[in-house]
């Protein structure tokens, strides 16, 4: 049994314990509750009040649509990033310069070459559309240009999606031929190259396939079906699944003067979106 003395030094410490608690804080894990508690905001989400949580008295104006906004962001957050890539719009004399195709590639490629005539402004067109329903359905969003005068090339392009870890960097075209009577929709995507693509080949394909089918449903356009290019500079830079959609033919009047209406730019980029959530959910 402990003597009397020993008896009193022991409460005298546990007094002292119990008032540097109240002083200090209790440190546990790296944390200072007492610090902690004086570093949140006086309305909420709880207030500590004889040793029991109870909600907070939010200030008019900030409660419900308060804890809402701050919902909403943190879903906006986590969701996956599509990257839309606008073909050309390019400034020329930008576009004439040369970039090595692949890394380390010793073989240039000019940056743009301009594109099928009017091209630039119905894929700028198409990937509005297609971000504001991508928006729609929970998706962030980022496009590489927003407007001509672009002034980088397709390796700038990839890296735009790379910096961004795109789920998806979805590149949007439209096509030309010598053959006026070529028309139809089709879906580039990486060709096989060690050390260039072999890491997003597969869900490139698979994107291809789920974005080419939906969009051939959504539009009623003839379908030309997956085509591997290994040419393509912003395929081969890309560290993020990547594919390209040539969404018809400018050179095929018909098809022409279909792609220049918002109603038909509409039914490309629905068919857009509905590929994209088939291959990744928001």
């Amino acid at each position: 049994m402990p003597s009397t003395s020993s008896a009193t030094a022991h409460a005298e410490r546990g007094t002292r314990r119990r008032l540097e608690w109240r002083e200090v804080g209790l440190v546990k894990d790296g944390i200072n509750r007492k610090e902690w508690r004086e570093q949140q905001p006086a309305w909420g989400p709880f207030v500590r009040h004889r040793q029991r949580s109870t909600p907070a008295r939010y200030p008019k104006g900030r409660s419900a649509r308060d804890r809402h906004h701050l919902a909403v962001l943190a879903q906006l957050a986590a969701a996956a990033l599509i990257c839309l890539d606008p073909g050309h719009g390019t400034i020329p004399s930008v576009g004439t310069q040369r970039e090595p195709i692949g890394p380390g590639s010793h073989v240039l490629k000019i940056k743009d070459g301009g594109g099928a005539p009017g091209e630039a402004p119905v894929a700028l067109a198409i990937a509005f559309k297609t971000r504001a329903l991508l928006r729609a359905r929970g998706y962030r969003v980022a496009m590489t240009r927003t407007r001509d005068g672009f002034a980088g090339g397709n390796i700038a392009r990839a890296q735009f999606c790379n910096e961004r870890h795109a789920a998806l960097m979805l590149r949007i075209h439209a096509d030309g031929s010598s053959n006026q009577s070529a028309h139809g929709f089709q879906t580039f995507y990486p060709a096989l190259h060690r050390g260039w693509t072999d890491d997003i080949y597969a869900a490139s394909l698979r994107a291809a396939r789920d974005v080419q089918r939906a969009a051939v449903r959504a539009t009623g356009a003839k379908d030309l079906g997956l085509v591997p290019r290994a040419d393509l500079t912003g395929f081969n830079w890309a560290n993020v699944p990547a594919i390209l959609v040539e969404t018809g033919y400018m050179t095929n009047p018909p098809e022409s003067a279909l792609l220049k209406t918002a109603a038909y730019q509409e039914k490309v980029a629905r068919g857009l979106a509905a590929g994209v959530s088939e291959f990744v959910r928001p």
